[in-house]
């Protein structure tokens, strides 16, 4: 018996709705769980480098988010040591002329809604809101995927379940229990503010990137420019699974005290006026990829540290090596997909397996003090613009 062509994806994220795309371009029905009511704004900013735009543009989303979008021309790393910058490495034209596609910096809320009004648009992506994942078991024809809307339970025939629903995943809570997220230890903190809020110096189109003792702050024009995205990340202990949780702007402020931190970082954060905060979690190095016909993608299997700013951008990476992978070809019997499914995890854990390794050592970099401090802001600047931009290659350069 021919199993169905559908696949059914478990959350609408950034990760899941890139799939769901990808997917439907292969020639798959495609069905999209997603438990909230509504897709709201969560986070804030998020930076999407050319191996993630480049997979956005073949999508054929270039013209939905360059309204949208910020191309930064550089960014600036800054030492809270120095009290200024230390180097300036060229981005916008630079980067996209080096790599072969844009990069941006963009609201989640606006990137998630130019992926939701082009799976609006497919006739091949159908997008259940409301529907929360509950449980999958073997049919004849591949799989029966169970949902529930309110009080009323649903199933859909499927050939794969793709559990995209973060890093709190419920599809990989089903597959690998023993899998759970563990705290870092540090605490990411948000805020947004109007651009003309700041003199010209501080909105101009480039990320800035403050490092200090055991603290360090990003900064990035979001909204078409319109706003800037904050993010300080500060150690701490509370560790509450969310991302919205309000914060005490004077807990910012004491964390990046003078005279440790010049007053130039310090008025911006004290120009925000609400924070929210979300502590850092990951999922352990290892977790499975795949099981039978069912995988994981984006933080449901590998929920990282944003110090590499690659989360969406290998969300994204996996959706595309999953779309190449998976085909109606190897949809037609249960043994396929499950080598299809095996195939992309084995084709992506070398590289996210190394962004996470970066990730972490550049938190562990950029939060040094002292005379290590002084060493870091040394080489920095020894390094150079372009050698710094070229040190980028094996992350910009990816293709699917």
């Amino acid at each position: 018996m021919a199993l169905s062509r559908t696949i059914v994806i478990a959350g609408a994220g950034i990760g899941g709705l890139t799939a769901a795309l990808a997917l439907a371009a292969r020639g798959f029905r495609v069905v999209v769980l997603e438990k909230a009511e509504r897709l709201e704004e969560v986070g804030a900013g998020l930076q999407l480098s050319p191996n993630a735009s480049r997979v956005l543009v073949e999508l054929g989303l270039a013209e939905r988010l360059k309204l949208r979008a910020v191309v930064p021309e550089a960014v600036s790393i800054m030492s809270a040591r120095a009290g200024g910058e230390l180097l300036r490495m060229p981005l916008g034209e630079a980067a996209s002329r080096r790599a072969g596609a844009p990069y941006w910096v963009v609201h989640r809320a606006d990137l998630q809604s130019a992926l939701a009004d082009a799976v609006a648009d497919h006739p091949d992506v159908d997008l259940k809101l409301g529907a929360t994942f509950e449980d999958v078991a073997p049919h004849a024809k591949g799989l029966t995927v169970v949902h529930r809307s309110g009080t009323i339970r649903r199933s859909d025939l499927a050939s794969a379940l793709i559990g995209a629903d973060g890093i709190w995943s419920t599809v990989r809570q089903h597959l690998f229990p023993e899998v759970q997220p563990r705290f870092s230890g540090l605490i990411a903190w948000r805020g947004t503010l109007d651009a003309t809020q700041l003199p010209k110096d501080y909105t101009a189109r480039r990320v800035q990137l403050w490092m200090g003792p055991n603290a360090h702050l990003v900064a990035y024009p979001i909204a078409g420019g319109r706003q800037i995205n904050v993010v300080a990340v500060l150690p701490g202990t509370w560790n509450r699974p969310g991302w919205s949780t309000p914060g005490d702007p004077l807990e910012v402020m004491d964390a990046f005290a003078g005279p440790r931190w010049p007053a130039s970082a310090r008025m911006m954060l004290a120009t925000v006026d609400s924070w929210r905060k979300w502590a850092l979690f990951g999922v352990p190095d290892g977790c499975p990829w795949s099981k039978g016909p069912v995988a994981l993608l984006g933080d449901a299997v590998h929920a990282m540290l944003p110090f590499a700013a690659q989360g969406a951008g290998m969300a994204i990476e996996d959706a595309a090596v999953l779309a190449r992978h998976l085909s109606l070809e190897a949809a037609e019997s249960s043994a396929g997909i499950a080598s299809a499914l095996t195939q992309y995890g084995r084709a992506r854990q070398a590289r996210v397996r190394r962004v996470q390794r970066t990730a972490r050592q550049q938190g562990r970099i950029y939060h040094l003090s002292g005379p290590f401090a002084a060493a870091r802001d040394l080489a920095i600047r020894a390094l150079g613009p372009d050698r710094m931009l070229a040190r980028q290659d094996w992350i910009y350069g990816w293709r699917p």
